[in-house]
Protein backbone atom coordinates (compact mmCIF):
# COMPACT_ATOMS: atom_id res chain seq x y z
CA UNK A 1 0.00 0.00 0.00
CA UNK A 2 1.53 3.31 -1.02
CA UNK A 3 1.84 6.15 1.47
CA UNK A 4 -1.43 8.11 1.60
CA UNK A 5 -1.68 11.77 0.77
CA UNK A 6 -2.28 14.05 3.77
CA UNK A 7 -5.81 13.56 5.06
CA UNK A 8 -8.36 16.25 4.09
CA UNK A 9 -10.10 15.66 7.44
CA UNK A 10 -9.90 18.26 10.18
CA UNK A 11 -10.14 17.61 13.92
CA UNK A 12 -12.19 20.48 15.34
CA UNK A 13 -13.29 21.72 18.78
CA UNK A 14 -11.43 18.93 20.54
CA UNK A 15 -8.99 19.13 23.42
CA UNK A 16 -5.85 17.01 22.82
CA UNK A 17 -6.08 13.56 24.40
CA UNK A 18 -3.24 11.40 25.73
CA UNK A 19 -1.82 9.15 23.00
CA UNK A 20 -4.42 10.33 20.45
CA UNK A 21 -1.69 10.36 17.79
CA UNK A 22 -1.68 6.54 17.97
CA UNK A 23 -5.32 6.48 16.82
CA UNK A 24 -5.55 9.60 14.64
CA UNK A 25 -2.63 8.73 12.38
CA UNK A 26 -2.36 10.32 8.97
CA UNK A 27 -2.93 6.96 7.29
CA UNK A 28 -5.98 6.11 9.40
CA UNK A 29 -7.56 9.54 8.79
CA UNK A 30 -6.88 9.22 5.06
CA UNK A 31 -8.80 5.93 5.11
CA UNK A 32 -11.74 7.49 6.98
CA UNK A 33 -11.70 10.39 4.50
CA UNK A 34 -11.93 7.95 1.60
CA UNK A 35 -14.82 6.12 3.26
CA UNK A 36 -16.56 9.45 3.71
CA UNK A 37 -15.97 10.55 0.11
CA UNK A 38 -17.23 7.30 -1.36
CA UNK A 39 -20.10 6.33 0.91
CA UNK A 40 -21.59 9.33 2.75
CA UNK A 41 -23.65 10.46 -0.29
CA UNK A 42 -25.38 7.07 -0.34
CA UNK A 43 -25.84 7.22 3.43
CA UNK A 44 -27.60 10.55 2.97
CA UNK A 45 -29.93 9.07 0.34
CA UNK A 46 -30.82 6.18 2.64
CA UNK A 47 -31.62 8.52 5.53
CA UNK A 48 -33.97 10.42 3.22
CA UNK A 49 -35.54 7.10 2.24
CA UNK A 50 -36.20 6.36 5.91
CA UNK A 51 -38.27 9.53 6.16
CA UNK A 52 -40.24 8.62 3.02
CA UNK A 53 -40.99 5.18 4.38
CA UNK A 54 -42.10 6.57 7.73
CA UNK A 55 -44.51 8.87 5.90
CA UNK A 56 -45.92 5.88 4.02
CA UNK A 57 -46.46 3.97 7.28
CA UNK A 58 -48.19 7.04 8.75
CA UNK A 59 -50.53 7.01 5.74
CA UNK A 60 -51.30 3.26 5.73
CA UNK A 61 -50.66 2.07 9.33
CA UNK A 62 -49.33 -1.21 7.98
CA UNK A 63 -46.21 -3.02 6.80
CA UNK A 64 -45.66 -6.09 4.64
CA UNK A 65 -42.89 -8.24 3.27
CA UNK A 66 -41.44 -6.65 0.12
CA UNK A 67 -42.96 -7.91 -3.14
CA UNK A 68 -39.88 -6.80 -5.12
CA UNK A 69 -37.61 -9.16 -3.18
CA UNK A 70 -39.91 -12.19 -3.09
CA UNK A 71 -37.54 -14.15 -5.33
CA UNK A 72 -34.72 -13.84 -2.79
CA UNK A 73 -36.97 -15.18 -0.03
CA UNK A 74 -38.23 -18.02 -2.25
CA UNK A 75 -34.76 -19.13 -3.37
CA UNK A 76 -33.66 -21.85 -0.96
CA UNK A 77 -30.24 -22.27 -2.55
CA UNK A 78 -28.31 -19.38 -1.04
CA UNK A 79 -26.60 -19.38 2.35
CA UNK A 80 -24.36 -16.94 4.17
CA UNK A 81 -20.62 -17.64 4.33
CA UNK A 82 -19.58 -20.27 6.91
CA UNK A 83 -18.71 -18.83 10.32
CA UNK A 84 -15.00 -18.42 11.09
CA UNK A 85 -13.78 -20.55 14.00
CA UNK A 86 -13.62 -17.57 16.38
CA UNK A 87 -17.34 -16.85 15.81
CA UNK A 88 -18.74 -20.36 15.54
CA UNK A 89 -19.65 -20.68 19.22
CA UNK A 90 -21.44 -17.57 20.51
CA UNK A 91 -23.52 -19.09 23.29
CA UNK A 92 -23.00 -16.16 25.65
CA UNK A 93 -22.11 -12.59 24.67
CA UNK A 94 -21.44 -9.74 27.10
CA UNK A 95 -22.08 -6.14 26.10
CA UNK A 96 -20.59 -2.87 27.26
CA UNK A 97 -18.65 0.29 26.45
CA UNK A 98 -14.93 0.37 25.69
CA UNK A 99 -13.58 2.18 28.74
CA UNK A 100 -10.40 0.61 30.08
CA UNK A 101 -11.85 -1.29 33.05
CA UNK A 102 -14.79 -2.63 31.02
CA UNK A 103 -12.46 -3.72 28.22
CA UNK A 104 -10.47 -5.91 30.61
CA UNK A 105 -13.48 -7.24 32.52
CA UNK A 106 -15.47 -8.06 29.40
CA UNK A 107 -12.58 -9.86 27.74
CA UNK A 108 -12.00 -11.81 30.98
CA UNK A 109 -15.72 -12.46 31.67
CA UNK A 110 -15.93 -16.05 30.42
CA UNK A 111 -18.37 -15.01 27.70
CA UNK A 112 -17.55 -16.26 24.21
CA UNK A 113 -18.06 -12.80 22.65
CA UNK A 114 -17.79 -9.21 23.85
CA UNK A 115 -19.88 -6.62 22.05
CA UNK A 116 -17.47 -3.68 22.32
CA UNK A 117 -19.89 -0.81 22.06
CA UNK A 118 -19.37 2.62 20.51
CA UNK A 119 -23.13 2.97 20.10
CA UNK A 120 -25.96 2.86 22.66
CA UNK A 121 -23.75 2.00 25.65
CA UNK A 122 -21.33 4.85 24.93
CA UNK A 123 -22.01 8.58 25.05
CA UNK A 124 -20.01 9.87 22.04
CA UNK A 125 -17.71 12.36 23.70
CA UNK A 126 -14.47 12.77 21.74
CA UNK A 127 -12.65 11.17 24.66
CA UNK A 128 -14.88 8.07 24.52
CA UNK A 129 -14.56 7.86 20.73
CA UNK A 130 -10.76 8.10 20.60
CA UNK A 131 -9.71 6.46 23.85
CA UNK A 132 -12.17 3.62 23.28
CA UNK A 133 -10.27 2.84 20.08
CA UNK A 134 -6.98 3.07 21.95
CA UNK A 135 -8.19 0.63 24.62
CA UNK A 136 -8.99 -1.98 21.96
CA UNK A 137 -5.60 -1.52 20.29
CA UNK A 138 -3.96 -1.92 23.69
CA UNK A 139 -6.01 -5.05 24.43
CA UNK A 140 -4.96 -6.71 21.18
CA UNK A 141 -1.30 -5.89 21.84
CA UNK A 142 -1.70 -6.93 25.52
CA UNK A 143 -0.60 -3.46 26.55
CA UNK A 144 -3.55 -2.90 28.88
CA UNK A 145 -4.04 -2.88 32.64
CA UNK A 146 -6.11 -0.80 35.03
CA UNK A 147 -6.05 0.12 38.72
CA UNK A 148 -9.27 1.48 40.17
CA UNK A 149 -8.33 4.77 41.90
CA UNK A 150 -11.09 4.34 44.49
CA UNK A 151 -10.67 0.70 45.49
CA UNK A 152 -7.03 0.22 44.54
CA UNK A 153 -8.01 -3.02 42.79
CA UNK A 154 -5.92 -3.94 39.75
CA UNK A 155 -7.17 -5.53 36.54
CA UNK A 156 -5.16 -7.40 33.88
CA UNK A 157 -5.93 -9.70 30.96
CA UNK A 158 -6.15 -13.46 31.31
CA UNK A 159 -4.28 -15.71 28.84
CA UNK A 160 -5.26 -15.17 25.20
CA UNK A 161 -7.15 -18.46 24.87
CA UNK A 162 -9.49 -17.44 27.73
CA UNK A 163 -10.49 -14.07 26.25
CA UNK A 164 -13.79 -13.29 24.57
CA UNK A 165 -13.86 -12.64 20.83
CA UNK A 166 -14.59 -8.98 20.12
CA UNK A 167 -17.51 -7.91 17.93
CA UNK A 168 -17.39 -4.12 17.69
CA UNK A 169 -20.52 -1.96 17.29
CA UNK A 170 -20.11 1.42 15.56
CA UNK A 171 -22.67 4.20 15.80
CA UNK A 172 -25.84 4.13 13.72
CA UNK A 173 -26.15 5.82 10.34
CA UNK A 174 -28.07 8.82 11.71
CA UNK A 175 -25.28 10.11 13.98
CA UNK A 176 -22.53 12.53 12.98
CA UNK A 177 -19.07 12.98 14.51
CA UNK A 178 -18.83 16.73 14.95
CA UNK A 179 -15.14 16.64 15.92
CA UNK A 180 -14.04 15.20 12.56
CA UNK A 181 -15.02 17.21 9.51
CA UNK A 182 -14.50 17.23 5.75
CA UNK A 183 -14.81 20.66 4.10
CA UNK A 184 -16.70 21.86 7.17
CA UNK A 185 -19.13 18.96 7.24
CA UNK A 186 -19.13 16.32 10.01
CA UNK A 187 -18.20 12.79 9.03
CA UNK A 188 -20.81 10.11 9.89
CA UNK A 189 -20.02 8.57 13.27
CA UNK A 190 -20.45 5.07 11.81
CA UNK A 191 -17.61 5.65 9.33
CA UNK A 192 -15.35 7.14 12.02
CA UNK A 193 -15.89 4.23 14.41
CA UNK A 194 -15.66 1.54 11.75
CA UNK A 195 -12.81 3.18 9.87
CA UNK A 196 -10.47 3.75 12.80
CA UNK A 197 -11.10 0.30 14.25
CA UNK A 198 -10.77 -1.56 10.96
CA UNK A 199 -7.69 0.31 9.80
CA UNK A 200 -5.74 -0.26 13.00
CA UNK A 201 -6.90 -3.76 13.88
CA UNK A 202 -7.93 -5.81 10.84
CA UNK A 203 -4.52 -7.37 10.20
CA UNK A 204 -3.72 -7.51 13.90
CA UNK A 205 -6.89 -9.54 14.54
CA UNK A 206 -6.13 -11.89 11.66
CA UNK A 207 -2.70 -12.50 13.18
CA UNK A 208 -4.44 -13.40 16.46
CA UNK A 209 -6.58 -16.01 14.69
CA UNK A 210 -9.68 -13.82 14.69
CA UNK A 211 -10.86 -11.01 12.44
CA UNK A 212 -12.62 -7.66 12.18
CA UNK A 213 -16.14 -8.52 13.34
CA UNK A 214 -18.98 -6.01 13.66
CA UNK A 215 -22.48 -5.53 15.01
CA UNK A 216 -24.53 -3.22 12.78
CA UNK A 217 -27.13 -1.17 14.71
CA UNK A 218 -30.36 0.60 13.80
CA UNK A 219 -30.52 -0.92 10.30
CA UNK A 220 -33.89 -0.18 8.69
CA UNK A 221 -33.66 -1.90 5.30
CA UNK A 222 -31.71 -4.32 3.13
CA UNK A 223 -30.45 -1.32 1.14
CA UNK A 224 -28.66 -0.10 4.26
CA UNK A 225 -27.13 -3.57 4.63
CA UNK A 226 -26.04 -3.35 0.98
CA UNK A 227 -24.20 -0.12 1.75
CA UNK A 228 -22.34 -1.79 4.61
CA UNK A 229 -21.43 -4.68 2.31
CA UNK A 230 -19.94 -2.24 -0.20
CA UNK A 231 -17.96 -0.59 2.60
CA UNK A 232 -16.61 -3.96 3.74
CA UNK A 233 -15.58 -4.93 0.21
CA UNK A 234 -13.77 -1.61 -0.33
CA UNK A 235 -12.11 -1.67 3.10
CA UNK A 236 -10.72 -5.18 2.69
CA UNK A 237 -9.15 -4.27 -0.65
CA UNK A 238 -7.81 -1.01 0.76
CA UNK A 239 -5.76 -2.69 3.51
CA UNK A 240 -5.02 -5.81 1.48
CA UNK A 241 -6.83 -8.56 3.37
CA UNK A 242 -8.95 -11.30 1.73
CA UNK A 243 -12.56 -10.59 0.81
CA UNK A 244 -14.90 -12.21 3.31
CA UNK A 245 -12.61 -11.62 6.29
CA UNK A 246 -15.08 -9.14 7.77
CA UNK A 247 -18.10 -10.63 9.52
CA UNK A 248 -21.19 -8.61 10.47
CA UNK A 249 -24.11 -9.42 12.76
CA UNK A 250 -27.11 -7.17 12.15
CA UNK A 251 -29.36 -6.08 14.99
CA UNK A 252 -32.96 -6.51 13.95
CA UNK A 253 -34.04 -3.70 16.24
CA UNK A 254 -36.33 -1.77 13.89
CA UNK A 255 -39.77 -2.89 12.82
CA UNK A 256 -39.00 -2.28 9.15
CA UNK A 257 -35.92 -4.52 9.28
CA UNK A 258 -38.05 -7.32 10.74
CA UNK A 259 -39.79 -7.52 7.36
CA UNK A 260 -36.45 -7.74 5.52
CA UNK A 261 -34.41 -10.24 7.54
CA UNK A 262 -33.71 -12.57 4.62
CA UNK A 263 -32.87 -9.70 2.30
CA UNK A 264 -30.46 -8.23 4.87
CA UNK A 265 -28.64 -11.55 5.14
CA UNK A 266 -28.62 -11.85 1.35
CA UNK A 267 -27.02 -8.44 0.84
CA UNK A 268 -24.31 -9.26 3.38
CA UNK A 269 -24.07 -12.97 2.55
CA UNK A 270 -20.29 -13.03 2.01
CA UNK A 271 -19.81 -11.09 5.26
CA UNK A 272 -22.88 -12.07 7.31
CA UNK A 273 -22.50 -13.77 10.69
CA UNK A 274 -26.05 -13.58 11.99
CA UNK A 275 -28.94 -11.51 13.28
CA UNK A 276 -29.75 -10.33 16.82
CA UNK A 277 -33.09 -9.63 18.50
CA UNK A 278 -32.81 -6.29 20.34
CA UNK A 279 -35.86 -5.58 22.47
CA UNK A 280 -35.96 -1.93 23.57
CA UNK A 281 -34.95 -0.36 20.29
CA UNK A 282 -37.42 -2.65 18.53
CA UNK A 283 -40.28 -1.37 20.70
CA UNK A 284 -39.04 2.20 20.24
CA UNK A 285 -39.13 1.65 16.47
CA UNK A 286 -42.71 0.36 16.63
CA UNK A 287 -43.82 3.48 18.52
CA UNK A 288 -41.87 5.76 16.19
CA UNK A 289 -43.27 4.26 13.02
CA UNK A 290 -46.86 3.66 14.16
CA UNK A 291 -47.30 6.66 16.42
CA UNK A 292 -50.16 7.93 14.23
CA UNK A 293 -51.86 4.53 14.10
CA UNK A 294 -54.35 4.99 16.92
CA UNK A 295 -55.24 2.91 19.97
CA UNK A 296 -54.35 -0.49 18.50
CA UNK A 297 -50.66 0.50 18.35
CA UNK A 298 -50.40 1.90 21.89
CA UNK A 299 -47.81 -0.06 23.87
CA UNK A 300 -48.34 -0.74 27.58
CA UNK A 301 -45.61 -0.17 30.19
CA UNK A 302 -42.27 -1.31 28.79
CA UNK A 303 -41.82 -3.92 31.51
CA UNK A 304 -45.18 -5.45 30.59
CA UNK A 305 -43.98 -6.17 27.04
CA UNK A 306 -42.08 -9.39 27.62
CA UNK A 307 -40.55 -11.57 24.94
CA UNK A 308 -43.53 -13.92 25.30
CA UNK A 309 -45.94 -11.25 24.03
CA UNK A 310 -47.46 -12.65 20.79
CA UNK A 311 -46.01 -9.98 18.49
CA UNK A 312 -42.58 -10.28 20.13
CA UNK A 313 -42.74 -14.06 19.88
CA UNK A 314 -43.52 -13.76 16.17
CA UNK A 315 -40.46 -11.53 15.76
CA UNK A 316 -38.02 -13.80 17.62
CA UNK A 317 -39.25 -17.07 16.10
CA UNK A 318 -39.12 -15.61 12.60
CA UNK A 319 -35.57 -14.44 13.32
CA UNK A 320 -34.44 -17.93 14.38
CA UNK A 321 -36.08 -19.59 11.40
CA UNK A 322 -34.63 -17.03 8.97
CA UNK A 323 -31.11 -17.30 10.33
CA UNK A 324 -30.99 -21.07 10.39
CA UNK A 325 -32.52 -21.38 6.92
CA UNK A 326 -29.57 -19.33 5.66
CA UNK A 327 -26.81 -20.80 7.86
CA UNK A 328 -26.49 -17.75 10.12
CA UNK A 329 -26.35 -17.43 13.90
CA UNK A 330 -29.48 -16.27 15.73
CA UNK A 331 -28.50 -14.26 18.82
CA UNK A 332 -31.06 -13.55 21.52
CA UNK A 333 -31.80 -10.52 23.66
CA UNK A 334 -30.31 -8.83 26.69
CA UNK A 335 -30.38 -9.91 30.32
CA UNK A 336 -29.92 -6.43 31.79
CA UNK A 337 -30.05 -7.24 35.52
CA UNK A 338 -27.18 -5.85 37.61
CA UNK A 339 -26.68 -7.97 40.74
CA UNK A 340 -27.06 -6.23 44.08
CA UNK A 341 -24.13 -6.44 46.51
CA UNK A 342 -26.56 -5.83 49.38
CA UNK A 343 -29.80 -7.75 48.69
CA UNK A 344 -29.48 -11.49 48.16
CA UNK A 345 -33.26 -11.91 47.82
CA UNK A 346 -33.42 -9.42 44.93
CA UNK A 347 -30.63 -11.36 43.24
CA UNK A 348 -32.36 -14.72 43.77
CA UNK A 349 -35.60 -13.55 42.14
CA UNK A 350 -33.77 -11.82 39.29
CA UNK A 351 -31.46 -14.76 38.59
CA UNK A 352 -34.50 -17.04 38.31
CA UNK A 353 -36.03 -14.69 35.75
CA UNK A 354 -32.77 -14.53 33.80
CA UNK A 355 -32.55 -18.33 33.80
CA UNK A 356 -36.14 -18.68 32.57
CA UNK A 357 -35.48 -16.14 29.80
CA UNK A 358 -32.28 -17.85 28.64
CA UNK A 359 -33.86 -21.31 28.90
CA UNK A 360 -36.64 -20.08 26.62
CA UNK A 361 -34.19 -18.66 24.08
CA UNK A 362 -32.05 -21.79 24.00
CA UNK A 363 -35.20 -23.91 23.71
CA UNK A 364 -36.48 -21.78 20.84
CA UNK A 365 -33.33 -22.39 18.82
CA UNK A 366 -31.20 -19.32 19.47
CA UNK A 367 -27.46 -19.96 19.21
CA UNK A 368 -26.52 -17.49 21.93
CA UNK A 369 -27.70 -14.52 23.93
CA UNK A 370 -26.61 -11.29 25.62
CA UNK A 371 -25.88 -10.38 29.22
CA UNK A 372 -24.92 -7.03 30.70
CA UNK A 373 -22.89 -8.21 33.72
CA UNK A 374 -20.19 -10.86 34.25
CA UNK A 375 -22.21 -12.45 37.10
CA UNK A 376 -24.88 -13.42 34.55
CA UNK A 377 -22.45 -15.22 32.24
CA UNK A 378 -22.61 -18.56 34.14
CA UNK A 379 -26.43 -18.46 34.27
CA UNK A 380 -26.79 -17.89 30.52
CA UNK A 381 -23.99 -20.36 29.81
CA UNK A 382 -25.80 -23.10 31.75
CA UNK A 383 -29.00 -22.53 29.77
CA UNK A 384 -27.24 -22.88 26.44
CA UNK A 385 -24.93 -25.69 27.59
CA UNK A 386 -28.02 -27.71 28.53
CA UNK A 387 -29.32 -27.49 24.97
CA UNK A 388 -26.10 -27.35 22.93
CA UNK A 389 -23.86 -29.69 24.90
CA UNK A 390 -20.60 -29.90 22.94
CA UNK A 391 -22.12 -28.47 19.75
CA UNK A 392 -21.01 -24.90 18.94
CA UNK A 393 -24.51 -23.82 17.86
CA UNK A 394 -27.87 -25.23 16.80
CA UNK A 395 -28.10 -23.92 13.27
CA UNK A 396 -29.29 -27.37 12.27
CA UNK A 397 -32.62 -26.63 14.02
CA UNK A 398 -34.44 -25.15 11.07
CA UNK A 399 -37.68 -24.28 12.92
CA UNK A 400 -39.77 -25.09 9.86
CA UNK A 401 -42.75 -25.26 12.23
CA UNK A 402 -42.66 -21.45 12.46
CA UNK A 403 -45.03 -19.51 10.22
CA UNK A 404 -45.33 -15.76 10.70
CA UNK A 405 -47.72 -13.58 8.72
CA UNK A 406 -47.04 -9.89 8.09
CA UNK A 407 -49.76 -8.82 10.50
CA UNK A 408 -48.39 -10.94 13.35
CA UNK A 409 -45.36 -8.65 13.73
CA UNK A 410 -47.49 -5.58 14.41
CA UNK A 411 -50.35 -7.17 16.38
CA UNK A 412 -49.70 -4.86 19.31
CA UNK A 413 -53.32 -5.10 20.42
CA UNK A 414 -52.88 -8.82 21.10
CA UNK A 415 -51.56 -7.76 24.52
CA UNK A 416 -53.97 -7.50 27.43
CA UNK A 417 -51.73 -5.09 29.38
CA UNK A 418 -52.49 -1.36 29.41
CA UNK A 419 -50.39 1.73 30.18
CA UNK A 420 -50.37 2.54 33.91
CA UNK A 421 -49.65 5.60 36.00
CA UNK A 422 -46.70 3.77 37.58
CA UNK A 423 -45.45 3.06 34.06
CA UNK A 424 -45.48 6.78 33.31
CA UNK A 425 -43.61 7.52 36.53
CA UNK A 426 -41.02 4.83 35.76
CA UNK A 427 -40.51 6.18 32.25
CA UNK A 428 -39.87 9.65 33.69
CA UNK A 429 -37.59 8.34 36.45
CA UNK A 430 -35.45 6.22 34.16
CA UNK A 431 -35.44 8.85 31.41
CA UNK A 432 -34.13 11.63 33.65
CA UNK A 433 -31.55 9.42 35.36
CA UNK A 434 -30.22 7.98 32.12
CA UNK A 435 -30.06 11.28 30.20
CA UNK A 436 -28.24 12.96 33.12
CA UNK A 437 -25.56 10.28 33.04
CA UNK A 438 -25.34 10.41 29.23
CA UNK A 439 -24.76 14.17 29.33
CA UNK A 440 -21.83 13.46 31.68
CA UNK A 441 -20.36 11.05 29.13
CA UNK A 442 -21.70 7.74 30.50
CA UNK A 443 -23.67 5.57 28.07
CA UNK A 444 -24.19 2.41 30.16
CA UNK A 445 -25.81 3.17 33.51
CA UNK A 446 -27.13 0.96 36.33
CA UNK A 447 -30.60 2.25 37.29
CA UNK A 448 -32.83 0.31 39.71
CA UNK A 449 -30.64 -2.82 39.31
CA UNK A 450 -30.88 -2.79 35.51
CA UNK A 451 -28.17 -1.83 33.02
CA UNK A 452 -29.72 0.87 30.88
CA UNK A 453 -28.45 2.34 27.62
CA UNK A 454 -29.71 4.82 25.05
CA UNK A 455 -32.41 2.41 23.83
CA UNK A 456 -33.94 2.59 27.32
CA UNK A 457 -34.27 6.35 27.16
CA UNK A 458 -35.70 6.11 23.65
CA UNK A 459 -38.51 3.76 24.67
CA UNK A 460 -39.17 5.80 27.84
CA UNK A 461 -39.62 9.13 26.08
CA UNK A 462 -41.47 7.49 23.16
CA UNK A 463 -44.01 5.94 25.49
CA UNK A 464 -44.63 9.26 27.25
CA UNK A 465 -45.12 10.89 23.83
CA UNK A 466 -47.38 8.11 22.55
CA UNK A 467 -49.58 7.93 25.63
CA UNK A 468 -50.16 11.69 25.60
CA UNK A 469 -50.88 11.87 21.89
CA UNK A 470 -53.17 8.81 22.02
CA UNK A 471 -55.17 10.28 24.90
CA UNK A 472 -54.49 7.35 27.24
CA UNK A 473 -56.42 7.32 30.54
CA UNK A 474 -54.59 5.48 33.34
CA UNK A 475 -56.19 3.05 35.80
CA UNK A 476 -56.38 5.80 38.44
CA UNK A 477 -58.58 7.93 36.16
CA UNK A 478 -55.86 10.45 35.26
CA UNK A 479 -55.37 11.25 31.60
CA UNK A 480 -51.91 11.29 30.03
CA UNK A 481 -51.34 14.98 29.34
CA UNK A 482 -48.34 17.30 29.03
CA UNK A 483 -49.35 18.81 32.39
CA UNK A 484 -49.28 15.42 34.09
CA UNK A 485 -45.88 14.60 32.57
CA UNK A 486 -44.49 17.93 33.80
CA UNK A 487 -45.95 17.33 37.29
CA UNK A 488 -44.43 13.83 37.53
CA UNK A 489 -41.09 15.08 36.19
CA UNK A 490 -40.99 17.90 38.77
CA UNK A 491 -41.75 15.41 41.56
CA UNK A 492 -39.03 13.04 40.36
CA UNK A 493 -36.49 15.83 40.10
CA UNK A 494 -37.28 16.89 43.66
CA UNK A 495 -36.99 13.25 44.81
CA UNK A 496 -33.57 12.92 43.20
CA UNK A 497 -32.41 16.17 44.86
CA UNK A 498 -33.55 14.83 48.25
CA UNK A 499 -31.96 11.42 47.59
CA UNK A 500 -28.48 12.59 46.59
CA UNK A 501 -28.23 15.93 48.40
CA UNK A 502 -27.78 19.50 47.25
CA UNK A 503 -24.06 19.28 46.51
CA UNK A 504 -24.27 16.22 44.25
CA UNK A 505 -27.41 17.57 42.60
CA UNK A 506 -25.69 20.85 41.76
CA UNK A 507 -22.63 19.02 40.43
CA UNK A 508 -24.74 16.90 38.05
CA UNK A 509 -26.79 17.75 34.99
CA UNK A 510 -30.18 16.96 36.50
CA UNK A 511 -32.16 20.04 35.47
CA UNK A 512 -30.73 19.80 31.95
CA UNK A 513 -31.73 16.13 31.74
CA UNK A 514 -35.23 16.88 33.07
CA UNK A 515 -35.68 19.63 30.49
CA UNK A 516 -34.40 17.50 27.61
CA UNK A 517 -36.64 14.56 28.52
CA UNK A 518 -39.69 16.83 28.57
CA UNK A 519 -38.66 18.44 25.30
CA UNK A 520 -38.46 15.15 23.39
CA UNK A 521 -41.50 13.70 25.17
CA UNK A 522 -43.84 16.67 24.70
CA UNK A 523 -42.78 18.34 21.47
CA UNK A 524 -45.47 17.88 18.81
CA UNK A 525 -42.69 17.29 16.27
CA UNK A 526 -41.43 13.85 17.37
CA UNK A 527 -37.62 13.70 17.21
CA UNK A 528 -36.37 10.69 15.24
CA UNK A 529 -33.68 10.01 17.83
CA UNK A 530 -33.24 11.43 21.33
CA UNK A 531 -29.47 11.32 20.82
CA UNK A 532 -29.65 13.99 18.09
CA UNK A 533 -30.76 16.89 20.33
CA UNK A 534 -28.82 15.35 23.22
CA UNK A 535 -25.58 15.36 21.19
CA UNK A 536 -25.93 19.12 20.75
CA UNK A 537 -25.73 19.43 24.56
CA UNK A 538 -22.97 16.86 25.08
CA UNK A 539 -19.76 18.54 26.20
CA UNK A 540 -16.45 17.06 25.07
Amino acid sequence: MSAPAPSPLAVVDAEPLPRQEEVLTEAALAFVAELHRRFTPRRDELLARRAERRAEIARTSTLDFLPETAAIRADDSWKVAPAPAALNDRRVEITGPTDRKMTINALNSGARVWLADFEDASAPTWENVVLGQLNLIDAYTRNIDFTDPRSGKSYALKPAEELATVVMRPRGWHLEERHLTFEGRPVPGALVDFGLYFFHNAQRLIDLGKGPYFYLPKTESHLEARLWNEIFAFAQDYVGIPQGTVRATVLIETITAAYEMEEILYELRDHAAGLNAGRWDYLFSIVKNFRDGGAKFVLPDRNAVTMTAPFMRAYTELLVRTCHKRGAHAIGGMAAFIPSRKDAEVNKVAFEKVKADKDREAGDGFDGSWVAHPDLVPIAMASFDAVLGEKPNQKDRLREDVSVAAGDLIAIDSLDAKPTYDGLRNAVQVGIRYIEAWLRGLGAVAIFNLMEDAATAEISRSQIWQWINAGVVFENGEAATPELARKVAAEELAAIRAEIGEEAFAAGKWQQAHDLLLHVSLDADYADFLTLPAYEQLVG
